[in-house]
Formats: structure tokens, sequence, C-alpha cells
């Protein structure tokens, strides 16, 4: 009865990797007619002819080995020194095909793992898939994926289809010199007299169909324990990864007794999915070793009657053992690359499975029928939202059907409780969350810029940086330096070219001050600030948010914000009120007229810096 759950699951396993070596095989098509392939089809046309070649020459080489002996057989010293030439000259062709078959395949793998991996990395980087990816959690490891599994299965595919179209063609060329060269085999059996024309071929095929057969039988669970390892080390790997990126909170406070507990629980993993694998591959070994052990002396074995009949030349029994030898290598491909497929398949099921899950997610999103948050990015000047429903990927529900309307150069500032789906709402504006109903309309992309509580700061110069999503050379130094300037970061202004880890040069404020320079440089129609200033003391944040109204007076401006002086530098609030089946957005509480506003907040800033300074007082009197 306990067999019934195992058997299912390991039926379901095979049906997933045959799905994804189907889908692998039509991803190849496309890749090979894909206007991007560049060179691929001559590359692959030379990669025939290269292989065409090899197997020719060694045709040629099996001949040689017969004449050889055959020299050798008859003391014939010219006939012998003949040979050697000839064979000196073979080989020097033979290397020359090798050397360049070798480049012309690995040029090959590495076109096609190219544009695989930017096949791969532009879906995943399409309209915040990578971050939609992240938040339902239906993928592990997508780095690992586009990188690693990428390679074997790009790697080892095609060394497989070079492997199979060497072996087919040795096969085919050698089978008709091993039937030519060892005849028929008498026999009598029972007081009757037959012969088996071309025996060694039989015997060549019946032993490597015993050793495929065996080897399929012991090694079949390797693919399966490839998949649990592959998976089990990217799992290690991230949590390294993750330890290492969160380093300061971590030994902050002291909490590397329990990361090492996680660690190690992980490499634990690890180390069982090696165990069995290990355990399979020395099941496996003990077959192949065997095998191949065999395989040195059995076509002599089985030839050796006939050479002492005199049927055969020494050259002939040479030219046998050379030719079945050719002949088994062919049918033992599979033998030989059995764990090699087996890697192969767990790689190219890993690499497919992440791409259905792509199209999966870009089908529900694109599905009319299916109930998700529809953004619609319009030539209007305003923010609009409709009957918005947010949810999480899990299908509960954080905010219910809330509606609003903002208009260019409004300021207006969420608020809510913790939890109440505040950042999650702005995701939503910002395309990047699906997961609800209802509708979201708002001004031209190009004219929004969202700034996170952690700014994202990319790998290289600071001038990179600053400039972020620009090109490094969309401003000039002197504006970048400006912008420094004006958010207080001057001194930073002579880095602008060394390249460093800025998100760990620079705290968490000066990152955040960092990103109002890059507004000031960007100037967008429409600022979404989330938690933005949450890092800096309130005199820095009022002269961040001072900075913003005076450079950029006719931008409208959306927070999510908890301290109350943020208050003073909006037109209106929203309250997103908890409630049962999710949060209700309020009625908005419009405080002054677009035209007022200016002053209205000049004058609240300077009241509550007032009121700041005065509590300070009072706190140092006491």
């Amino acid at each position: 009865m306990s067999k019934k759950p195992d058997d299912d699951a390991r039926l379901l396993h095979e049906q997933q990797a045959e799905h994804s070596i189907r889908a692998f095989g039509q991803l190849t098509r496309v890749w090979l007619r894909a206007p991007d392939r560049g060179k691929a089809r001559w590359l692959l046309f030379a990669l025939l002819a290269l292989t065409v070649a090899q197997v020719l020459i060694q045709i040629r080489l099996n001949l040689w080995n017969r004449d050889f002996f055959n020299a050798l057989e008859s003391r014939d010293g010219g006939a012998f020194r003949t040979q050697i030439l000839v064979f000196i000259g073979y080989a020097a062709l033979s290397m020359g095909v090798a050397v360049y078959q070798l480049y012309v395949k690995q040029l090959t793998q590495l076109r096609w793992r190219e544009w695989l991996t930017r096949h791969l990395t532009d879906a995943w980087l399409r309209d915040g898939r990578h971050y939609q990816l992240e938040m339902a959690g239906s993928t592990d490891n997508p780095d690992q994926r586009i990188s690693e599994d990428v390679r074997i299965s790009t790697d080892l595919a095609l060394d497989f289809g070079v492997g199979i179209l060497n072996s087919i063609m040795m096969l085919t060329a050698f089978i008709g010199i091993l039937w030519t060269v060892s005849g028929p085999l008498h026999m009598a059996l029972a007081g009757q007299e037959f012969e088996i024309p071309g025996y060694m071929v039989w015997a060549a095929l019946l032993y490597a169909l015993l050793g495929t057969f065996l080897t399929w039988f012991v090694g079949r669970p390797m693919v399966r324990l490839n998949v649990e390892r592959t998976t089990a080390e990217a799992d290690f790997r991230f949590g390294l990864n993750r330890a290492r990126e969160s380093g300061e909170g971590i030994a902050l406070i002291r909490g590397e007794q329990d990361e090492r507990r996680g660690l190690n629980m992980l490499f634990d993993e690890v180390k069982s999915s090696w165990r069995g694998l290990m355990r399979s591959q020395r099941n496996l070994m003990w077959l192949t070793s065997a095998y191949g052990t065999l395989a040195m002396i059995f076509p002599t074995i089985v030839a050796s009657p006939a050479y002492f009949a005199g049927a055969i030349t020494l050259g002939g029994l040479m030219q046998i053992g050379a030719a079945f030898g050719q002949v088994q290598g062919a049918l033992n491909w599979f033998v030989d690359n059995f764990g090699l497929i087996a890697q192969w398949r767990s790689a190219v099921q890993r690499v497919i499975t992440f791409r259905d899950v792509i199209e999966e997610l870009d089908t529900l999103i694109e599905d009319p029928s299916q109930p998700t948050i529809e953004v619609h990015e319009t030539q209007e000047e305003k923010l609009v939202l409709h009957n918005l429903e947010v949810a999480f990927s899990n299908g509960t529900t954080v905010i219910a059907d809330a509606s609003a309307e903002i208009q260019a150069g409004e300021r207006v500032l969420i608020k809510g409780q913790s939890g109440t789906g505040k950042s999650t709402l702005f995701r939503a504006i910002g395309g990047l969350w699906p997961w609800g109903a209802g509708e979201i309309r708002t001004p031209p992309r190009a004219s929004m810029m969202f700034m996170p509580q952690r700014p994202y700061l990319p790998l290289g110069t600071l001038r990179t940086a600053i400039a972020y999503p620009a090109g490094p050379d969309a401003f000039d130094a002197a504006e970048v330096a400006e912008a420094l300037k004006k958010v207080g970061l001057e001194k930073l202004a002579e880095q602008l070219e060394k390249e460093d880890r800025w998100d760990r040069v620079l705290s968490l404020g000066e990152q955040q001050r960092l990103a109002f320079a890059r507004l000031l440089l960007q100037k967008p129609r429409w600022i979404f600030m989330d938690e933005a200033t949450a890092a800096l003391d309130e005199e820095n944040q009022d002269r961040m948010m001072e900075l913003v109204l005076e450079e950029l007076p006719e931008a409208g401006l959306i927070s999510i914000g908890h301290r109350p002086g943020l208050a003073a530098f909006h037109t209106r609030t929203l309250d997103l009120l908890r409630a049962e089946g999710g949060a209700r957005l309020s009625r908005p509480d419009r405080r002054s007229t677009k035209r007022e506003w200016p002053r209205a907040m000049a004058r609240a800033a300077k009241e509550a810096r007032a009121e700041r300074r005065a509590q300070r007082r009072a706190q140092l009197v006491g």
C-alpha cells in the first residue's frame, strides 16, 4: 500500500521530465528560426561537416590498422615504414579536425547559451515579472536557473547531439566493415550445421543491448536525484548569500548561532541529496566498470576461433577488434553518458519549469476573464483608482473596494496602520501587483518616479547610481554636483567616477538623500514616495520635502508616511482603515485648494518646526 504514493510521484516526475524535454526541443527550434540567432545555422553546418570528416578519417585508420599489422606479420620492413608515414599523415589530419571541431562546438554552445540566457532574462525582467514571481513564491533560485542550468542544458545538449550523430555514422560505417571482415560463424548443433553471417555484428549488438538495459535499470533514479541535488545546492547558496547581504543585522543582534543552525539545516539537505546520488552512482559504476573492462577482451575472444582456424590473418584480427570497438563505442553511447543524461534532464526540467511559470503568469495577467488589477496608462495627467481590490498572491484581500482620483499637482498623503496595504497599493499603481481586481488609470509611465524606503543603487560608479535608471552620461558633472549640494551631499561630488558598493558605503539616510538628488535630476511630473524619508531626522526630512516643493512645484506627490510633520507638505490625506474583509480607503480630506496649498504648506511646515524647537528646549530645561 505504501508503494502507491511513491509510484505516483515517480510517474509525475517522469511526465514532467518528458514535457521538459519536448519543450526544450521546441525552444531549440525557436532559436534556430529566431531573427537574433546569429550564425547558429552556419555553425551547426560546420560542426556537422567536421564530424563527418572525423568519421571518414576513423574509417581510413581502421583500414590502416589491417595493413599495418599485416606488414608486421609478414616482416615487410618497407611496407611497415610506409604505413608509419601514412599514419603520421592521418594522425595530423585527425588532430586538426578534432581541434576545430571542439572550437566550433564550444562557439555554438556559447551562442546558444547567450540566446537562451537573453531570452529568459528578458522574460524574467519584463514588466516586473521578477518581483511578481518572488512574491508569488512560484519558483526558486532564478539566478541559478538562468546561469547554471542554462549552461548545462545547452552545453550537454550539443555534446549529446554531436555524440549521437557521431555514433550513428560510426555505427553505419563500421557495421559494414565488421560484417565483411568477420565473415560467417559455422556452428553445429544437434547434428545440424548452420552458419551465422556477420556474427561479430550480432555479438556487438547483443553486448550493447544488454549493457544499455542494465544501465537504464540501475541508473534510472539518477534523474530525480539530480533534480533534488540541484535544488538543495541552490537553496544552500541562497542561504549563504542572504547571510552575507544581511551581515550587519545578523551581527548587531548576535544572530550568528541561529544563522548557523539554518545554514546547517540547508547543508543537511545538500548532504542527504548527495548521499542518495552517490549510492546511485556507486551502483552504476559497478556495472559500467565491469562492462568496460570486459569489452577490452570480448571481441578478441569471440573472433579468436576464426584466427586459430586460419580464416583471418593477424591484421584481420586487429581490424575486427578495432571495428568491434568502434561499433561497441557507438552502441554504448547511452551507457557511457547515462550520468550526464540524468544531470542534463534535471537542468532542462528546471529551465523549462522557470519558463513555464513566467508564461503562466503572463497568461494570468493578459487573460481578460481572470480577476486581476487592470493598469491602464493614459495621456491624462491624473491618477484614478476605480473599485480597486488588492489581494495577496494566495487570494487574501488586503484592500477592498478603493476608489479615488488625484489630479496633477496635488500632494496626497496616504496614511494607515501597519499591514493595511499602503506599500502594496503603490506596487499595484506601479504595475507590479496583478493580484486583485478593479482598475487603475495612471498618467504616462515615463512621467512617474517611485521612491522606496531603501533606494536601489546599481553597481558601478557613483554617477551611475545617481543617474539611474538613465545612463551615467545623461547628466553632466555640474548638474550632478549641484543636485548633490542641494541635498547636503556635496562631499560626494568629487567621487562621481569612483566605483564602489555604494549601498554599503552610504548610510541609509545618505542613500535616501541621494534618491532626492536623483529626483531633482530626473524631474518627473508624478512622484510616489514610500517612507522615502524614514531614515532622516525631522530637520533633514523637512529640508528634502521643501526642496521638492521648490524645485518641482507642479509635480503631483503621493506619499506614504507616519510622521505627523509630513502632513504639512501635502494638500490632503487618504486614510486606509483596517476593516473585516480588507482595509477601506476613507473619503479624501481636502485641506486646501490647489492654488492655496503652497502658502498653506509653507506656513504649516514653519509652525511644525517652531513647535519641535520649543519641545526640544523644554526637554533641555527640564
